[in-house]
């Protein structure tokens, strides 16, 4: 595997931290995500930052593989943000090494969504870490053109839009607003596949996107094309929540079915690519 892959917690939510890595390793990934806040009031998470013996236990698991924590999740920007409140959950992930926390915008009100923003770049960047802005089209950062003018806006250097293939797919965003994006403002990319077009329900795109996304190539997203215009180098956290099937055949089969369909799809967009670019 040539290029640097992650397994996103939702590949595996019920696993927790130290089992999230070990499943990377198996699998021959270079990083994990792990979930220690929660998607939703009462959703399933692990929170290290109250669990000792679960750091110690994560701690030992990447010592002994080698693999990294590529991403914290998830935290949630609101009406009632206060970055205070996040002290733990930082300092839990910067001992674990980890890269980037993975924040998602509530607030309807755009200037106190940025200012919370900067205010939490601020407090990741003390403990090493990015601040990966999320679109999705059910929350107050619906697209990706709304992303990168909140990013750009707190002009943080640790500040960074988060790309899912799924959200692209279902939202009004267009993949040509990357071009000429800084570099240093994409930090990673999620991959999975899905229904174009999807649930016509919030309900329905929260339940596809946390419960039931597709391999990459299943599905009506052209991932070929997107990924394609995506720096070539850039790391791909692979995030294919089932829970109809990844609990049925074990989850270490079904992480890797996604990583040989995410295989299949990149050497189809790096060829894209180099088309795209020409001979040198």
């Amino acid at each position: 595997m040539s290029r640097r892959y992650s397994l996103a917690q939702l590949m595996a939510l019920p696993l927790n931290p130290a089992q999230m890595v070990r499943l990377a390793a198996a699998t021959g990934c270079a990083a994990a995500g792990i979930r220690l806040l929660p998607a939703a009031p009462g959703g399933l998470h692990h929170p290290l930052m109250d669990d000792p013996a679960g750091q110690r236990e994560a701690l030992a698991a990447i010592r002994d593989t080698g693999v990294q924590v590529l991403d914290l999740e998830v935290v949630r920007l609101d009406a009632d943000f206060e970055a205070s409140r996040y002290e733990a959950f930082l300092a839990c992930g910067a001992g674990l090494g980890a890269a980037h926390v993975l924040v998602a915008g509530d607030d309807p009100d755009e200037a106190r969504l940025t200012a919370s923003y900067a205010a939490f770049c601020e407090a990741a960047a003390r403990h090493g870490l990015s601040a990966d802005l999320e679109f999705m089209p059910w929350t107050a950062v619906p697209t990706l053109a709304a992303a990168q003018r909140i990013v750009a806006a707190v002009d943080q250097p640790n500040a960074a839009v988060l790309f899912d293939a799924l959200h692209v797919a279902r939202s009004p965003s267009r993949i040509e607003d990357l071009a000429g994006w800084p570099r240093q403002r994409l930090n990673y990319a999620q991959i999975c596949d899905g229904r174009v077009p999807g649930p016509t329900t919030v309900a329905g795109l929260i339940h596809d996107a946390r419960c039931e996304r597709l391999l990459p190539g299943e599905g009506d997203i052209d991932l070929v094309d997107l990924f394609s215009r995506l720096p070539a180098d850039l790391t791909i956290s692979i995030e294919v929540p089932s829970e109809s099937r990844a609990p049925a055949m074990g989850y270490e089969a079904w992480a890797r079915l996604a990583i040989a369909a995410t295989d299949r799809v990149l050497a189809q967009a790096d060829e894209r690519r180099a088309a795209r670019v020409g001979p040198r």
